[in-house]
């Protein structure tokens, strides 16, 4: 299982602010919505066993399951629409009971430090598992050997604040940078995909 937990520190959480004519303007979530797009489809399908966890203004995580998923399609405005039902549905999330809005898309009333123990607590990463910062300040992708159920976490547009990279540096095993250049964060988790599909570069 891959999974990416994304930061979208500045999506509104009221559905109504969400305007499927203007994705842009709610806190960037057309950035957010490719990052989903980027971690679970594929050219003409749906990748197998992937998670892309999408924490809203670190009060709730909208969570895509790839081996769930029905009826997603990889634009930007029909994954805004299943952010923006996830988001109508916030009252049916009870603690961290999580509000079904669609098969394979989950709301939880969680933050990211919530989030990041539920993946830890609950075998989100799995025996072997490791938890990734994805930072430019991170040793080189193409250094590390390919992970076993690896969680990476990246934020937005914005760098990490430092409450938020407190929150990650407590739990994460390593820090990662996937090139030279600073990219999109739906672009790095194109490049970490390529790195674990090649097994690091070497089977093609």
């Amino acid at each position: 299982m891959r999974q990416f937990v994304v930061i979208g520190r500045d999506v509104p959480t009221d559905p109504d602010a969400v305007s499927l004519s203007d994705i842009p303007g709610a806190g960037r979530l057309d950035l957010c919505c490719r990052c989903v797009s980027a971690g679970v489809f594929l050219s003409h399908g749906i990748r197998e066993s992937v998670r892309v966890h999408l924490v809203v203004a670190d009060e709730f995580t909208v969570t895509f399951d790839a081996d769930s998923l029905r009826h997603l399609h990889p634009d930007e405005r029909n994954i805004a629409a299943r952010v923006r039902d996830a988001l109508a549905a916030r009252d049916e999330a009870i603690g961290h009971i999580p509000a079904d809005v669609s098969p394979g898309v989950e709301l939880r009333r969680m933050g990211l430090d919530a989030t990041l123990d539920r993946l830890v607590r609950d075998g989100g990463r799995g025996p072997d598992g490791t938890l990734v910062q994805l930072h430019e300040d991170g040793d080189p992708l193409v250094d590390a050997a390919p992970l076993t159920d690896p969680v990476f976490v990246l934020s937005d547009h914005h760098d990490f604040a430092p409450d938020e990279a407190a929150a990650v540096d407590e739990r994460a095993d390593r820090r990662l940078r996937v090139g030279p250049e600073l990219l999109h964060a739906d672009h790095a988790i194109t490049v970490v995909h390529n790195w674990l599909d090649t097994d690091g570069y070497t089977d093609y």
